[in-house]
């Protein structure tokens, strides 16, 4: 049961992934584009292990929420992971695959809402 409405909830995943030293954190407001989801917060981590780490550091931080993911995609070797908790979609890059993918360039008309370095 989600107990937080979907902008605290994006929030405060940027605030986790910033914690634990994620790299180029963006939040995008993707509610006038897409129907179905309203943020999605990208970041980058420098290492597999990083990548794990943070996956596994949202899900357990979120978790103590009462907020499940609904699914999970792709493992950390792969370079892009995929966490989808309905109306917020966290994608958490290598950047690698960051940069080939760039989806703050395919969703350009999205409003950014937070931008972190």
């Amino acid at each position: 049961m989600i107990s937080l409405n979907a902008q605290e909830l994006a929030h405060d995943i940027v605030d986790l992934l910033d914690e634990k030293q994620a790299q180029d954190i963006v939040m995008l407001d993707i509610r006038q584009l897409a129907p179905f989801a309203d943020y999605f917060v990208i970041a980058t981590a420098t290492s597999e292990r990083q990548s794990k780490s943070l996956v596994e550091m949202l899900v357990d931080a979120l978790r103590e929420q009462r907020v499940k993911p609904l699914f999970i995609e792709g493992e950390s070797p792969s370079g892009w992971q995929l966490l989808d908790y309905g109306e917020v979609i966290v994608h958490i890059f290598s950047p690698e695959l960051r940069d080939y993918y760039r989806l703050e360039e395919l969703w350009h008309d999205a409003k950014v809402v937070v931008r972190m370095q």
